[in-house]
């Protein structure tokens, strides 16, 4: 007669082997059953940890004993004011911010994922602890205030990235150039945000004083790199001795300049780390005809492409020309539920282009994904419903002669920018047709698709 044992009975080790395979909830959950399991899932609860505002972080300071923050792994917190009340609060002490902040990673070694919401630049202090952090890997700062206001300098998050020893993943938005490094830009137009008063930040003990953001490629350690709604215009870009193997690149625009400007300082990025890029999302269009050629190409690993939907779709056809010279594989465009029907139309004059260029023209190219962003202002009626899903399906039935797999529907929200995986949308949520599920066509009925387009 088998025996049932209780939770209680069961051996430490044992115990420790189930809550390590909850998530955060519901270890928290569970941790409600008593003390004792309260105590076994202390690591579990605290393994990640989000904290919304200055006030949550300064309470969880108080509160927490300092011991639980060394089982934090990931690390989400934001020095914004608490606005929850709809009260308009004095904004904090920059200090106060920054000692809290500091508190929190000193005491918390661990850490492997950290996310920094930033109202405004903190002090200095908080530069040190990145050192001590030996299994960080991703890190995000993003500037969650006003940049006009609260600017965040760009030699601050470059110092605390450049000390941070074991880098590989880093996610910047809305950094601010420094007078220090962009000196050209103060007071001319376009009107571009600076910041004073960071010369007092401390010499990098391999930057030196170069803590501009084109030093950010001198980390040995960096894979992945994003940067968005940031000025790029640094001319050190190109001449900037790269130290970093990057695999993924992700570049945004920067709302004060033009579309040109915009265009040029991300080909001039390209061209710096190109060679062992292999993933790559496009904000701007690219014009540079040396990006077309495979031989001399500074994208010759490039695989997968992402178009955000912020890229000019007019600008579709001219930019994949352009990039002819990568051996792309998979091409997925995200735009909104207005630009479906603009977006398909484009990939189809793109796919004719294929066609009529030969079969050495994107020969490597086995996938094309759309994913329709929601649009909160849309207001599309039943005609146009109907027109994006016939512009769908033409846009499919053409992959489907040209034997690429394809997969056209809503997009799901991703924390990362970068949707992995053989689909970035899910069987469930979208139409799609694969290289297994078609047909053999012969070319000459894409042939004919592309003359009638």
């Amino acid at each position: 007669m088998s025996s049932i044992c209780s939770w209680h009975t069961l051996p430490n080790e044992m115990k420790l082997a189930v809550v390590d395979n909850l998530d955060s909830t519901t270890a928290r959950t569970f941790s409600k059953v008593d003390l004792r399991t309260y105590k076994i899932c202390i690591s579990s609860t605290f393994k990640s940890v989000k904290l919304i505002c200055l006030d949550q972080l300064q309470r969880f300071l108080e509160n927490v004993p300092r011991s639980y923050c060394h089982h934090i792994q990931e690390l989400d917190l934001c020095t914004r004011p608490d606005t929850a009340s709809g009260e308009q609060l004095a904004p904090p002490h920059p200090r106060s911010a920054s000692d809290a902040v500091l508190s929190l990673l000193i005491a918390s070694p661990r850490l492997t994922k950290l996310t920094l919401r930033m109202a405004g630049s903190l002090n200095k202090s908080i530069i040190t602890p990145f050192a001590f952090l030996q299994e960080l890997r991703l890190l995000t700062i993003t500037n969650c205030a006003e940049e006009e206001q609260s600017p965040l300098s760009e030699r601050l998050v470059v110092s605390i990235a450049a000390t941070t020893p074991g880098l590989e993943q880093l996610s910047l938005d809305k950094i601010t150039r420094s007078k220090l490094h962009a000196p050209e830009l103060e007071g001319v137009y376009p009107y571009i945000p600076l910041v004073a008063g960071d010369d007092d930040i401390p010499e990098h003990p391999v930057l030196g004083s170069e803590l501009s953001l084109p030093s950010l490629l001198r980390i040995p350690t960096l894979k992945k790199l994003i940067i968005r709604d940031t000025h790029l215009g640094d001319s050190k870009w190109a001449t900037i001795p790269v130290a970093c193997r990057l695999e993924v690149l992700d570049l945004g625009s920067c709302y004060h300049e033009t579309e040109e400007f915009n265009a040029v300082c991300t080909e001039r990025i390209m061209a710096a780390v190109g060679p062992t890029v292999d993933e790559f999302s496009l904000t701007t269009s690219v014009s540079d005809a040396v990006f077309a050629t495979p031989s001399v190409t500074p994208l010759p690993r490039l695989r997968k492409l992402h178009i955000t939907p912020f890229f000019p779709v007019d600008s579709v056809v001219y930019t994949m020309s352009n990039l002819a010279g990568s051996p792309i594989e998979s091409l997925s465009m995200q735009c909104y539920e207005d630009d479906v029907v603009d977006v398909c139309s484009a990939l189809e004059d793109f796919l004719s282009l294929r066609v009529e260029r030969g079969p050495e023209f994107y020969d490597k190219l086995t996938r094309i994904d759309v994913s329709v962003a929601a649009n909160d202002h849309s207001t599309s009626d039943v005609e146009e419903q109907e027109e994006h899903r016939e512009a769908t399906k033409r846009l499919q039935d053409f992959c489907r002669d040209l034997r690429l797999a394809s997969v056209v529907g809503k997009a799901v929200p991703e924390p990362c920018p970068f949707i992995h995986g053989p689909s970035p949308l899910g069987p469930s949520r979208s139409s799609s047709v694969s290289i297994s599920d078609s047909n053999d066509r012969s070319s000459s009925s894409a042939s004919r698709r592309a003359n009638t387009l």
